[in-house]
């Protein structure tokens, strides 16, 4: 319902007797006049569908990795950035930005660098003996300090009046540039992801009680907690290289979930899923509609998220305590 009201919403207004119409037609069970047809295509699946189709996979994808990583630190104010993906992302979307311009290869670039920000914080972690949650946290740290200070060069070296201006743009996230084909490829991998962290509810809730309490009843919580993090990152990492940095999601959308399931992860994690993609597609509704002009995503998703934490503060802190 929330994915068709996005489909109405735009320059050109549309109904939703005008979806059902155009889904009809489409299906060869009603006739259309082909001029009309080809406008509702044409502003229904060539305009509106891939970045409704992104807003809800990179809302998912963002709200259940940061109720993972706050399962997996048992922290409430842990986000997807915990582990330095988000610093890594954005570095390796500036310097795509500032070799190739804009681009297939920025995201790719986004997406293995966000990978490489995590990897580099696990083996910061290794060298002091033990990966345990507290040096995988303070490995995360310095890895995303790391990459946010080599962002801060590529930015500078960049060109002031083309390059910078892209790369402060992307940074503040957008869905204006996401097509169906990148939609559709990033979609398996963050649908998998979400699923195999959905999977791992029952698990998280058994680690809830401890680490001895977890083994005592048969969970391998080394082999949970790594899983965990991997498919949590997986999905960070191509959100942000999807329509780059976006803020907050991961962090509100669990507690709105916790507030009103509770805390079980079995139940958290899927109700983060799918309040995470109304969010994102309510978000980015108003971003391209409230305005002349389209405003960032990011900028959207920080003014709703910083009142509305504040909001359930009370509420989650109580829960946690």
């Amino acid at each position: 319902m929330t994915a068709c009201f996005a489909l109405t919403l735009g320059r050109y207004p549309l109904h939703f007797s005008d979806l059902a119409d155009f889904g009809w037609a489409a299906l060869g069970w009603t006739a259309m006049e082909p001029a009309r047809y080809d406008l509702l295509h044409n502003v229904i699946v060539e305009i509106r569908l891939p970045r409704v189709l992104a807003a809800g996979l990179v809302g998912a994808a963002l709200a259940t990795s940061g109720a993972a990583f706050q399962a997996v630190f048992r922290n409430p104010l842990v986000s997807p950035g915990i582990l330095g993906v988000l610093g890594g992302a954005s570095f390796g979307a500036a310097l795509g930005i500032l070799w190739f311009g804009n681009g297939a290869l920025v995201q790719i670039l986004a997406f293995v660098m966000g990978l490489a920000a995590v990897g580099a914080g696990a083996v910061i972690a290794n060298l002091f003996g033990s990966a345990s949650t507290v040096m995988l946290v303070l490995g995360g740290m310095i890895s995303g300090a790391l990459f946010t200070s080599m962002l801060s060069i590529v930015k500078y070296t960049a060109d002031p009046n083309d390059q910078l201006p892209a790369i402060v743009y992307w940074l503040m996230g957008s869905f204006s540039s996401v097509n169906l084909p990148h939609a559709a490829l990033a979609a398996g991998p963050i649908l998998m992801g979400v699923a195999c962290l959905v999977l791992l509810g029952r698990a998280l809730d058994a680690m809830s009680m401890g680490d001895d309490e977890a083994r005592s009843l048969g969970v391998p919580v080394e082999g949970v907690r790594y899983g965990v993090i991997a498919a949590a990152t997986l999905i960070s990492s191509l959100s942000v290289a999807l329509a780059g940095m976006i803020g907050w999601v991961g962090l509100i959308v669990p507690h709105f979930a916790r507030l009103a399931l509770g805390p079980l992860n079995s139940r958290l994690l899927p109700a983060s899923a799918m309040l995470g993609a109304i969010f994102m597609i309510l978000a980015d509704c108003i971003a391209r509609v409230v305005a002349h002009a389209e405003i960032p995503i990011g900028v959207v998703t920080e003014l709703f998220g910083i009142p509305a934490f504040v909001a359930v503060l009370r509420h989650a802190r109580r829960e946690w305590l």
